[in-house]
């Protein structure tokens, strides 16, 4: 009996040693995932990681679900992709790629964004590094990275926010006018704030746009022209646009002045306004005699109406002071916004445009190509310089050597259909009273080859942008600046471009003095 009960007892011990003996073999299988206990450390599986930047550039590593720090990664530990990009080049090339030869490709999205990021910090912008996608040269295993620093809590304290991006709020374009301006339009009347406000213009179904938006109107380019006008090189019309005007202009300003100025230097444009007559802008006040006219209420096309007019005066008070300082009128009013041009003690601003040039001229070339007349001393040197409409392909002006025979402030225009050209069915010889709207404008400089001549013109902002029907077209100013500085017998060579023989006709412009 007690050798049985002692039998039992042993086997009873053996099979729990064995059972505990065979536990350690079942370690390598899976297990089932348990909750984690408190104080233990359970990594995130499959690669859930969340990243983050500190403010030093460190990447750290959290635990996506427990979130403690796992690693944190220096900047100079992770894998240089760009460098690796830069070899696998090498290696699709077979030659190594220049020194410094950064390139950046359209159609690879990392390239874009690098530039991006290059431009913003050579614009003194700070911007955090890129966030982290799946990279295939890279290693993500945890330890790659170099173990977190011990803290009480295990947990990041502190994460940098994420960056703001710049939004750009839009704002709708202002509508701008490139249309010539139509008689009636674009007045600016002062109103009295006391009266009733009253219905907008009918202005047949077009956008009333103020005149003063005009594309490409600039102050500083104004005043450019003031001192190339000052300077004996006339740029036409102040207007405040860059145009061929502008640059024959200052062409001319450099070999007349002995100096090498260019239109992108603003201090050098400065300086020579300062040592010339100063600002380029000056104040003026309206007089009685500027309001009195004579003025007409429009100049007609058809040449037996313009015959029965009392002058060809000019239609407005803006024309008329515009004209004076040389400037374009639209321009004029677009630097006096909100003032009555008919009220006379009206202060408004105008160009500086300083004095006339005062040397006597005894040679003339009209250069046919370039658009330009330049006027020489007896020294031979320039003094002076326009811009110039010079005949047509159809009309074309004289070529060679000729000479003024005459000169006539303010003459009358005599239409002859026989010698000029005809205008509708206007069969007679007309009489077209003088005026600086007239057919000539305020000046005719008659040469010796009859029916040709330098004068005036009606349209200054279109010198240099049309054809004339033969001669010689400068604004009223030039032309009248011209016409002191001549007298009769001064050389006229015509240059460049087509020559009557080659086309055939002669001048349309024909006058008799009055």
């Amino acid at each position: 009996m007690l050798r049985l009960i002692f039998s039992l007892s042993a086997l009873a011990a053996g099979l729990v040693s064995s059972s505990a003996f065979a536990t350690p073999s079942v370690d390598g299988a899976p297990q089932a995932a348990r909750p984690a206990q408190r104080g233990a450390l359970v990594l995130a599986q499959e690669g859930n990681i969340d990243i983050y930047y500190d403010a030093r550039g460190n990447r750290v590593l959290v635990d996506a679900d427990t979130g403690k720090v796992i690693a944190i990664q220096p900047p100079g530990s992770r894998l240089d992709r760009r460098a690796l990009r830069r070899q696998m080049r090498v290696q699709e090339l077979g030659r190594a790629q220049p020194e410094g030869d950064d390139r950046y490709y359209l159609d690879n999205p990392e390239d874009m964004a690098r530039f991006r990021r290059r431009q913003l910090e050579e614009n003194g912008r700070v911007i955090p590094p890129p966030a982290d996608e799946y990279d295939p040269n890279g290693d993500n295993s945890v330890d790659a990275y170099p173990p977190a620093p011990n803290n009480d809590e295990g947990y990041a304290t502190t994460y940098p926010e994420a960056p703001k991006s710049d939004t750009i709020k839009r704002q709708p374009l202002n509508e701008a006018s490139i249309d010539p301006e139509q008689p009636g339009q674009g007045e600016v009347l002062q109103t009295n704030p006391d009266a009733q406000p009253s219905l907008p213009p009918n202005t047949g179904g077009k956008a009333a746009v103020d005149p003063s938006l005009s594309l490409g109107v600039r102050q500083d380019v104004a005043a450019l022209q003031v001192l190339l006008d000052r300077g004996g090189a006339s740029p036409g019309v102040i207007d405040g646009r860059f145009g061929s005007n502008v640059d024959k202009a200052l062409a001319a300003y450099n070999e007349i002045n002995g100096t090498n100025l260019k239109s992108t230097d603003a201090v050098g444009i400065q300086a020579a306004l300062a040592q010339s007559g100063g600002d380029p802008f000056a104040n003026y006040t309206i007089t009685p005699e500027d309001v009195a006219g004579p003025y007409v209420a429009s100049i007609p096309e058809d040449y037996s109406q313009k015959a029965k007019l009392n002058c060809m005066c000019y239609t407005s008070v803006t024309e008329a002071l515009a004209e004076r300082f040389h400037m374009d009128e639209t321009y004029l009013k677009s630097l006096n916004k909100g003032v009555d041009f008919n009220h006379p003690g009206t202060m408004i601003k105008v160009a500086n445009f300083g004095k006339l040039v005062s040397t006597p001229v005894t040679r003339i070339v009209a250069d046919k190509t370039k658009k330009e007349v330049y006027a020489y001393d007896g020294s031979g040197k320039l003094v002076a310089a326009y811009p110039a409409t010079i005949g047509s392909a159809d009309t074309p002006s004289p070529t060679g050597i000729h000479a003024v025979s005459r000169i006539a402030l303010d003459p009358n225009y005599t239409y002859n259909p026989n010698i000029n050209f005809k205008q509708g069915q206007n069969d007679k010889i007309l009489t077209v009273p003088p005026g600086p709207n007239g057919p000539v404008g305020s000046v005719w400089i008659a040469l010796d080859k009859p029916t040709y001549g330098i004068h005036g013109t009606p349209d200054p902002s279109k010198i240099g942008k049309t054809e004339s029907h033969g001669c010689v077209r400068l604004t009223n100013w030039d032309a009248r600046e011209l016409a002191k500085l001549v007298s009769p017998g001064v050389t006229v060579e015509f240059v460049g471009g087509p020559t009557i023989a080659e086309v055939g006709g002669t001048s349309t412009d024909e006058f008799t003095q009055q």
